[in-house]
């Protein structure tokens, strides 16, 4: 085996040593984590001239990261190039909508070589400025709104080039191996599938599931900039990112800027998160609060600013509650009120429970699913899974409201576009445990799309038995499409 290395990330590692003091099983922090090279070199398009030269350039960063752990990088800036800003330009999904600028993709195609040699000249000067982000307010799932900050087309690009370039590289080889969101060759599968992991395998009793109340908007620029200073020493890259985080955003024609936080939606955003919570709660919790305070074993899952983090001891559970209130008020940080909860959840919470007289352990929500305690099949302990019932109910009822919309439309372009919305839906919820939930949502669909077709005429005779030959056709069979979490996390992590 290998020695476990934690801001190491460009080889498969193992560690000798568990995550958790007293254990020789592997969890949240003891996976493996491959290269950053291959997810690099993915991101590379088949239409972006002098891709060669890009994917040089992130290795080169990469190794060099790696290599100078502690030290700060301080020649950076020239990796951005011609090159670099189309590969970055062809990264980005047209069809989007337009910054303050009111330019689009497509229209920036016209004459992009000429553009794109005149913005690297900006930067390289310094006279690049980066322009406000346009505000829109989109839904929540608790019924509120989120601020989402709408770029202009040229701080995409740049932003793109800055993150795939510079940033994924060095902080790849920092990262922790239970950071999962906005990572290249991570995603919310993946993060659960750890989650998993640890509720079933480690002596997990306690579940504290926290959320940060309006991160993006709450993140302190000063140290974030204090945070960057400590791998990048370039400071035109410094100078860029303070830029954007200073550009502001205009809402109903008034340009704003309330001092910190960084636009939502930005593509420089996700990073600068990852960047802020690794040194504020990532670090914090590995190096000092588990080694320190923890007297039974303790485990972390975060995706972005949501995070589930497991105990064996309740004493323990309630100071890292207390502990990390403390540790995020020093940033300008808070815990949500409503979304933070300390439970009793795992192995021997159904029994201790039932002991006690009391109900079956509460459930939490991490990342669209509902996880509770179960009973297998032999009778052990098992971690079930479902999609969330209000995200259910949402989904349903914009569906609805799309199907009244086509309520004149041919019935078959009906179905063929609800078989293509319930594949995608399927393709994330269809995990084990949860199939009966799925029967439910799709019986919901067939009912709520039966009642439109009824209304479309007083004589109207759509029928059920014409619904499910209909849906046999378009949609295909509801059925798992995920293996086993604790199977597929063996598989990734587990050699």
């Amino acid at each position: 085996m290998k020695m476990y290395k934690v801001k190491q990330s460009d080889d498969v590692i193992v560690p000798v040593r568990a995550a958790n003091r007293g254990m020789q099983v592997p969890a949240e922090l003891s996976e493996e984590r491959m290269s950053t090279k291959g997810n690099s070199q993915d991101q590379s398009t088949g239409r972006t001239q002098g891709r060669g030269t890009v994917s040089q350039a992130v290795e080169r960063i990469r190794q060099a990261a790696t290599r100078n752990q502690k030290e700060r990088l301080t020649a950076l800036l020239h990796h951005i190039t011609p090159d670099a800003l189309r590969w970055a330009y062809y990264s980005l999904k047209g069809g989007k909508a337009a910054g303050v600028d009111g330019v689009t993709w497509e229209e920036y195609e016209e004459g992009l070589e000429e553009r794109l040699l005149d913005l690297n000249d900006r930067v390289h000067k310094g006279t690049y400025r980066a322009k406000p982000s346009r505000r829109v307010e989109i839904p929540k799932p608790d019924g509120g709104t989120r601020p989402l900050g709408i770029a202009a087309l040229e701080d995409k690009i740049v932003q793109k080039a800055v993150v795939g370039l510079i940033l994924e590289p060095i902080y790849e080889a920092e990262f922790l191996g239970f950071s999962y969101g906005f990572r290249p060759g991570r995603g919310a599968h993946d993060a659960l599938d750890a989650l998993a992991y640890c509720i079933e395998k480690r002596k997990v009793n306690w579940i504290v599931d926290a959320d940060i109340q309006k991160f993006f908007d709450r993140i302190d620029r000063d140290w974030m900039i204090r945070f960057l200073e400590h791998r990048i020493g370039d400071r035109r890259i410094i100078r860029l990112i303070t830029k954007w985080l200073n550009a502001g955003v205009m809402e109903d024609g008034e340009w704003k800027d309330d001092m910190r936080g960084t636009p939502q939606g930005a593509v420089v955003s996700p990073v600068l998160a990852n960047i802020y919570l690794h040194y504020v709660v990532d670090q914090w919790f590995h190096k000092r609060w588990r080694m320190r305070k923890a007297k039974g074993e303790a485990v972390i899952v975060r995706y972005a600013d949501d995070y589930v983090a497991g105990f064996e001891c309740e004493e323990d559970a309630e100071q890292f509650l207390n502990d990390i209130k403390e540790r995020l008020s020093e940033f300008g940080l808070n815990l949500h009120p409503d979304k933070t909860r300390l439970i009793e959840f795992g192995q021997h919470a159904m029994d201790d429970r039932r002991k006690r007289g009391e109900r079956r352990p509460e459930t939490f929500d991490f990342l669209g699913f509902t996880h509770y305690c179960r009973k297998t099949r032999e009778g052990r302990f098992g971690l079930g899974r479902k999609p969330i019932a209000k995200r259910m109910a949402r989904t349903l009822k914009r569906i609805g409201e799309v199907l009244r919309r086509r309520i004149n439309g041919k019935v078959k372009d009906v179905a063929e576009w609800l078989g293509s919305v319930v594949r995608g839906w399927l393709g994330y919820y269809a995990v084990p445990t949860s199939y009966k939930y799925l029967k439910k949502f799709i019986l919901r669909l067939k009912r709520k799309w039966l009642r439109v077709l009824r209304r479309r005429s007083q004589k109207d005779r759509f029928t059920w038995e014409g619904i499910e030959r209909l849906t046999k056709a378009k949609w295909g069979p509801v059925k798992i499409l995920h293996p086993w979490p604790d199977k597929r996390y063996a598989v990734k992590h587990l050699r």
